[in-house]
């Protein structure tokens, strides 16, 4: 299934998704490139939802990005089973500045299960992982992270909807 809006800027569609496809008995990936991505593979500069995601806000299985949330996070912010990144926080986070999880290896800051930085799991860890923006939005995504399972349900819907849209309209719409 393939979407792309009709509205584009500096040649990027502003929102374009793209779910694999069987072509000849083989699957093709569905790749996805736009303001906002959603896909098998997607890249997008705002906004990217993938399996495999890059972009500014990337959410994914694999997630690479400014703000990175996955299963393998990678960004300057990074929230994830395994997460790496300036900021860091997971499973297994490791931070150049602060990290927060089971394994939280940083240049600085950690607090964690296993923790290893100049400040670990220590007064100055707390104080500067209490008083991070960040810090404090990892722990809620962590305590509330079954919740998240439904934010997967919404390409789905879209994808049906659009699906829905195109058997009304008919063959050649």
């Amino acid at each position: 299934m393939q979407y792309v809006s009709k509205t584009s800027l500096l040649g990027l569609p502003l929102v374009h998704i793209a779910t694999g496809v069987m072509r000849d008995g083989r699957f093709t990936r569905g790749i996805a490139r736009g303001w906002i991505a959603i896909g098998d593979v997607s890249f997008g500069v705002l906004l990217s939802v993938g399996g495999i995601a890059f972009g500014g806000f990337a959410f994914g299985g694999l997630a690479v990005g400014g703000l990175a949330l996955g299963g393998l996070a990678l960004g300057a912010l990074a929230l994830g089973g395994g997460a790496v990144g300036y900021l860091a926080a997971g499973g297994a986070a490791i931070a150049v500045k602060a990290a927060l999880g089971g394994l939280a290896i940083a240049r600085d800051y950690a607090l964690g299960g296993g923790a290893l930085a100049r400040h670990a799991n220590d007064e100055v860890a707390r104080s500067f992982l209490e008083d991070d923006l960040f810090a404090a939005a990892a722990r809620a995504v962590m305590e509330h992270s079954q919740w998240l399972v439904l934010l997967t349900a919404i390409p789905v819907v879209l994808a049906l909807r659009q699906r829905q849209r195109r058997e009304e309209q008919g063959p050649g719409a």
